[in-house]
């Protein structure tokens, strides 16, 4: 599994960061507001519908991170 520093919040925090987008924009693109916005970012885990919709809004497949941090055993699968 992922460390803990790499948690879902701060996944897409940095991933914000990377694209030059501020929290403010974050929080209006997702309808919401700052404060719930930071909140959020603070998580490890979210709600799979939002982490689909970020991952649009950022062009950025989260999911396939989120995927890959399981390190599952290809024998057994």
């Amino acid at each position: 599994m992922a460390k803990a520093k790499d948690h879902i919040g701060n996944m897409i925090r940095e991933k914000l960061k990377e694209q030059g987008r501020s929290v403010t924009w974050f929080a209006a693109a997702i309808h919401s507001d700052r404060s719930n916005t930071y909140k959020m970012l603070k998580r490890e885990s979210i709600d799979l519908a939002l982490l689909m919709d970020i991952s649009e809004m950022l062009n950025y497949d989260f999911l396939k991170d989120c995927s890959e941090a399981l390190n599952f055993d290809s024998e057994n699968h």
